[in-house]
């Protein structure tokens, strides 16, 4: 284990996570007479709101994921590392992260952990597997292949009810990354795809958008979530609610209706969006703070401070904090990592008590969500609106968050081509984008990654320079589908 040590005599505050919390921590504290350490598991700050669009083709990766370390180069007193955290000591002042097979110890005045969510499947992570999630590139890179590649499927099928299920997508969850992505796989089919292929009609695509509640965006309330509602029927989205999906597997999902009964729906192409789960750092650190407390989804009840009990110079912000009344969106994120710097700041430069901190007050600025080009709705504290109007809105809201210059200029192409013509940049995807995940899996076991492949498809690489082919005794040696 190599030790950290820092020479440096001014105030060292270590960031984890580079999301918009941490981010927007780091740039508060730019001109303190603080030494910042950043942590991330990844080397991108990414914008997650937009992932969908990379999903469907709209936007590239580079557009809402910039490198942190070309993001905060000119910022002198950030030192940007690389590392996934596995403990925060906070009685001790120290960080450990790894990466690869080298762990770090990174000692720490103040600690600001942002690092965030990942999605939850309530217990059933097996459904990973056969249905994405929307919280990490990968996830949409892999998506974005189980599209286009269900498209490439239905092509080639040889029976209608093959190529039905090729051509029936399921969107797990109707909140807003739900009804976006369900918008936007429809406009793929119906606008972009149109006449690229030969024996298919993608404007016969089916879109199922399954939800356990009662309504569509629910948390917006019964007008913009009906508006969503009936703008979604009218692009030809299938609507299912009240329902609670029980099973995902390679051929489709089994969903429980609520009396009781189930029902299956044939689907190759799924994608989950149903649900948030909490870092696991957020039980460290209820663990090493005694009276500290998780909520059900593994948030850190936090102090009017957002510091954790016994320690005011351990801040969590993002969505690894449960505040009454702050929603798991960027804006908390944003405005919880400004917080922090600036309690921070105050101490370091204003000598100022812990205990003469304002409690953190968190500023509603709206909430909104796309249904389509030219359609999204918007709420803005009691005003309601949607239409046009609405998604000029949601446009210039997202290019105002964008990072760097470049980024909102080349968006803005790549959505004036996308939104007013049929065109969409980016529809590369590859078959290791789709299996990756499974590749990293047989690191730890082979045999369970292998089986799990042939229950997908396609021709599984083994290591040692060959692949297995997935097929059936007595028939050709063509890989199946994916």
């Amino acid at each position: 284990m190599n030790a950290d040590k820092s020479t440096q005599q001014r105030h060292r505050v270590v960031v984890i996570g580079s999301g918009f919390g941490g981010l927007f921590a780091c740039k508060h504290l730019r001109k303190a007479d603080v030494d910042i350490t950043l942590i991330s598991k990844t080397s991108t700050h990414l914008f997650q709101p937009l992932l969908y669009q990379v999903a469907t083709g709209i936007l590239s990766v580079g557009e809402i994921a910039p490198a942190t370390r070309i993001v905060l180069r000119k910022q002198r007193n950030v030192r940007v590392i690389m590392g996934d955290v596995n403990d925060i000591d906070v009685k001790n002042g120290t960080v450990t992260s790894r990466l690869l097979n080298q762990d770090t110890v990174t000692p720490f005045d103040s600690i600001i952990v942002a690092a965030g969510a990942q999605q939850s499947y309530f217990g059933n992570d097996h459904f990973a597997t056969y249905a994405p999630g929307m919280k990490t590139i990968d996830d949409a890179l892999e998506l974005r292949a189980r599209i286009l590649g269900s498209f490439e499927e239905a092509e080639l099928a040889k029976d209608q009810e093959t190529r039905d299920r090729f051509m029936t997508f399921c969107v797990v969850g109707a909140g807003p990354t739900g009804v976006e992505l369900a918008g936007q796989i429809a406009e793929l089919a119906d606008r972009t795809l149109d006449g690229t292929f030969r024996n298919i009609d993608t404007r016969d695509t089916r879109v199922i958008l399954i939800e356990g509640a009662d309504a569509v965006l629910k948390p917006m309330g019964p007008k913009l979530g009906g508006k969503a509602h009936k703008r979604l029927e009218k692009m030809g989205v299938e609507i299912q609610l009240n329902a609670i999906v029980t099973n995902v597997d390679a051929r489709g999902v089994t969903v429980k209706e609520p009396d009781g009964s189930e029902r299956r729906i044939e689907s190759a192409c799924k994608v989950w969006s149903a649900g948030v789960q909490a870092s696991e750092l957020g039980k460290i650190l209820a663990a090493g703070s005694e009276g500290t407390e998780t909520d059900r989804a593994g948030r850190v009840v936090v102090e009017p401070d957002l510091t954790i009990k016994g320690y005011p110079n351990v801040f969590v912000v993002g969505d690894l904090m449960s505040v009454p009344g702050v929603p798991g969106q960027a804006q908390g994120a944003i405005q919880g990592g400004t917080y922090a710097a600036k309690a921070i700041k105050a101490e370091v430069e204003h000598g100022q008590k812990p205990a003469d901190r304002k409690p953190f007050k968190y500023f509603d600025k709206g909430s909104m969500a796309t249904v389509s080009r030219f359609n999204a709705v918007c709420q803005i504290g009691k005003l309601e609106f949607s239409g046009f109007i609405a998604w000029l809105a949601w446009l210039a809201l997202h290019l105002y968050y964008l990072v760097g210059f470049r980024s909102r200029f080349v968006t803005v192409l790549q959505w004036f081509t996308s939104f007013l013509g049929r065109h969409r940049g980016q529809m590369a995807a590859t078959e290791q984008w789709v299996f990756a995940r499974l590749a990293l899996e047989a690191l730890d076991d082979p045999d369970e990654a292998l089986e799990l492949h042939k229950q997908i498809g396609g021709e599984y690489p083994t290591g040692n320079g060959k692949s297995v082919a997935n097929v059936k005794p007595g028939t050709e040696t063509e890989p199946k589908a994916v």
